[in-house]
């Protein structure tokens, strides 16, 4: 004969994630109904609602002495059933996530290299009417796009020499500059 501390290790013992509610009937003067309905509120499937519960019918007798053995399997599989239903959605929604992050990068490297492509347009508008100060002003930062670093640079180098005169490479003496005159005493 089964006791009620036997009845709940048991129920601990099937290693369940799922709640069990149970419903006990007399059908007959020597037959109870024992229906399990295996239930999981963190499961967001509605398919969940779909498995019906599991029924058992026997004498006392046979409940006091098969109950667990005929219960352990199916009740462990809707279970693992339902438990799988909400491993499937996390999965999805994790997998959704990374997919609009994805995008959502995606479109910030495309509106980055936009940004990029416009400048260097821009600059290159600004050397070709001479404002070579405003071009440079114009180029990307190298902060800002250091795959483009040299690129960058090489413009920026390009403009300062249009705008730096270079003190070693003067021309010739002018002829405004006065001769020097020989002194004959």
């Amino acid at each position: 004969m089964m006791e009620t501390a036997n009845f709940f290790r048991q129920i601990a013992h099937m290693d369940i994630n799922s709640k069990l509610t149970l419903s006990i009937a007399k059908a007959t003067e020597t037959t109870i109904v024992v229906s399990i309905l295996v239930e999981n509120d963190n499961c967001g499937d509605k398919a969940k609602n779909i498995i019906p519960p599991f029924n058992l019918t026997g004498s006392p007798e046979e409940l006091d002495s098969g109950f667990f053995a005929h219960i352990k399997k199916p009740v462990q599989m809707a279970d693992g059933l339902i438990s799988n239903m909400q491993n499937f959605l996390q999965g999805l929604e994790k997998a959704q996530a990374n997919s609009a992050m994805e995008k959502q990068k995606s479109d910030k490297d495309k509106a980055k290299g936009r940004k990029y492509s416009e400048a260097i347009l821009k600059a290159e508008a600004l050397a070709t009417a001479g404002k070579y100060k405003e071009a440079w002003t114009a180029l990307p930062k190298v902060g800002d796009y250091p795959e483009h670093a040299e690129h960058i640079r090489k413009k920026q180098d390009s403009y300062e020499k249009q705008f730096a005169p270079d003190l070693w490479s003067a021309s010739e003496p002018s002829a405004e500059q006065p001769e020097q005159q020989e002194l004959n005493p």
